[in-house]
């Protein structure tokens, strides 16, 4: 990988020129870094128009031997992983690379007993505990593919996701840890399986000690088989594009999307944008505070960190619990070179007084990340400023689950940071902006779709027993390229700014206005803690534009009157008059997904008095805010 690493402005252009130019000998050049049982015949294969791609075709390799084993002789010793409990009190856990061989050799061993074979699609439904980290790279050694579905989604959700791939086995705890609230993840597992006959087997975790029920026949205690179980186990031939997991991404409509990834496209570039944006040396400790239930965490937990020989740490807890200074009383317990969280943690714990940061020794800190969201611009600097000290680089990086790795954003010392932008593609990835009439837009200071004119590696596949679906989610607004559903603005030197999802850009009176730019106007009144926009149906201009906006303790006394048209003077200054706001709705919480995204699509309802189908709300982390905004709509 070395040959490719950017450690300058000048040659990220060098690098970047070469991976549009020669796209194949750049990945292939890459991919030589790794272990493979075979070479591939062929470096890619693909028909955009089909959603049809392939990499390194006919490569046989395992991604385990990758991440753990070809390390062995160098780095044995070395810290894989830090397991930082919920409870400070817990003492921290170090796995060297040894012990996690070790670990996953023996649950691979456990899976292969208890009849997992090669294709089989494993359900891992436990809480950010090591077991989770081992049992999917358990199942990535025997060739199972793991689905990990996030241990707080609701027994309905969970069956859902197990029926649609029909999971042969499902992997989970007595319960789980997360802040003061203790999770009974086994009787949501129970609830689920009563419509999942695929199941035959439940392997459990012991975490809380909670009572539970085992069913006979069907669950297990798992410490006793890894006891007994050998810790060697011969890591299975796969082929470069065998799957490796289906992750599942709500749709804005219909039910959930299980997006599949392949071994070897995914490695490599999960492997390449790990070592290149945040800058990884080889004494670091990465800190990713997502969890391994989203693709944040396969990608930046597990897969890129390992890949790379890195020490990565795995956080069981929440930003706030026991107090605000959680996250920095761990990066200063671990000396944290690279830390890598998302806006909606840093809007939460900027609401907080700048004690429970300057307490600590953040002074390990070298790179910051933010993830999920665009970052507005007040969290921007509030996070440059008390958390890296005006010395580390934020890296703002833009991706989905569907992309498999980061896509556009600043390498860490290479790429002058500019807040509330993504900055510049990185090598191998071509991003073009497509206006209505399916015409890319040339120069910049300019605004569209953002599509995808190339594969690149890590791209999904499909999404799992539905490629017609794939094919006309992804490729067939803009027929040859991957549309991402986003809207961007290119600005004069060609960086990327991501408005929001393409249905987030509202027109009022025949002018496109992107919500995110708006929110952080609005975000900026020392009253405001967080805000949602939504368009709604307006007699005069087409569309209005209705802003749901939560108050900081300081603004919740203040006349709400005069609240709104300080609001709107902001909106007027930041962005001009034609953004304001007809409506505002002051509210205690917004509805989210349980990785931090606003549902705007349950907003934009509200906003427009349509709430008769709100769709399945039960997925949502806080699914009572729904009925606390229409109770209180204006």
């Amino acid at each position: 990988m070395g040959v490719y690493e950017v450690k300058s402005l000048e040659q990220y252009f060098k690098v970047y020129k070469r991976s549009v130019r020669e796209p194949r000998k750049f990945w292939s050049k890459i991919a030589e870094d790794f272990v493979w049982y075979k070479k591939w015949d062929k470096v890619l294969e693909y028909r955009l128009e089909e959603a049809e791609v392939k990499w390194f075709v006919n490569g046989k390799l395992n991604i385990t031997k990758n991440c753990i084993d070809r390390h062995l002789a160098k780095r044995g010793d070395k810290t894989a992983i830090i397991f930082e409990p919920n409870d400070p009190n817990e003492p921290a856990e170090h796995i060297t690379y040894n012990d996690l061989y070790n670990r996953v050799c023996k649950m691979a061993n456990v899976l292969r007993e208890q009849g997992v074979e090669k294709g089989d699609r494993v359900c891992i439904y436990l809480p950010m505990i090591p077991e989770l980290a081992v049992t999917v790279l358990a199942c990535a050694r025997i060739g199972a593919i793991h689905s990990v579905v996030f241990a707080g989604f609701s027994a309905s959700a969970l069956a859902a996701r197990i029926q649609n791939c029909e999971c042969k086995m499902v992997i989970t705890s007595d319960g789980g840890f997360r802040g003061n609230k203790t999770i009974d993840l086994k009787r949501i597992v129970d609830d689920a399986l009563e419509s999942c006959p695929s199941v035959k087997k439940v392997l459990v975790v012991k975490r809380t000690h909670a009572d539970i029920s085992m069913k006979q026949g069907r669950d297990e205690w798992l410490a006793p088989l890894l006891e007994n179980a050998s810790s060697e186990s011969i890591a299975e031939v796969m082929d470069a594009e065998d799957p490796l997991f289906i992750l599942y991404t709500s749709g804005s409509t219909g039910k959930p999307k299980g997006m599949l990834h392949t071994i070897a496209g995914y490695m490599i570039y999960t492997a390449y944008t790990f070592k290149n944006v945040f800058q990884y040396e080889e004494k670091d400790v990465f800190w990713c505070t997502a969890d391994i239930g989203w693709i944040t965490g396969h990608s930046y937990i597990l897969y890129g960190p390992l890949a790379n020989g890195a020490t990565t740490v795995m956080f069981e807890g929440v930003p706030s619990y026991p107090d605000f200074g959680r996250f920095w009383e761990v990066v200063d317990k671990h000396k944290v070179t690279q830390f890598y969280t998302a806006p909606t943690a840093i809007r939460a714990l900027a609401k907080e007084s700048t004690n429970w940061v300057t307490k600590f020794d953040l002074s390990s800190l070298k790179v910051l990340g933010s993830v999920g969201e665009p970052i507005n611009e007040e969290a921007w600097h509030w996070y440059n400023d008390h958390v890296g000290n005006k010395k580390c680089p934020i890296v703002d990086t833009w991706w989905q689950t569907e992309t498999g790795g980061l896509m556009i954003s600043p390498i860490a010392f290479a790429t002058p940071t500019k807040p509330t932008y993504a900055t510049l593609p990185l090598p191998g990835v071509q991003p073009v902006l497509m206006d209505d009439k399916r015409n890319e837009i040339e120069g910049n200071q300019v605004v569209g779709s953002l599509c995808i004119k190339f594969p690149w590696p890590a791209m999904a596949r499909t999404i799992w027993g539905d490629h017609r679906r794939y094919k006309e989610t992804y490729f067939s607004a803009y027929p040859g390229k991957y549309f991402t559903g986003d809207g961007a603005l290119r600005d004069e030197v060609g960086y990327y700014r991501i408005t929001g999802r393409v249905d987030d850009v509202v027109i009022v009176s025949g002018h496109n206005l992107g919500t995110a730019p708006i929110e952080d106007a609005i975000n900026e009144h020392p009253a405001v803690a967080e805000s949602a926009i939504v368009g709604f149906p307006h007699d005069i201009k087409g569309n209005a534009l209705f802003g749901f906006i939560i108050l900081k303790e300081t603004g919740e006394t203040r006349n709400r009157e005069n609240l709104t048209k300080e609001i709107n003077q902001y909106i007027s200054e930041h962005i001009g008059p034609i953004a304001k706001l007809d409506k505002i709705q002051f509210v205690n919480g917004l509805p989210k997904t349980r990785s931090g995204k606003i549902m705007r699509r349950i907003l934009r309802k509200i906003a427009s008095r349509d709430t008769s189908n709100l769709g399945d709300t039960s997925t949502l982390l806080n699914p009572e805010v729904v009925d606390d905004i229409i109770e209180n709509a204006v």
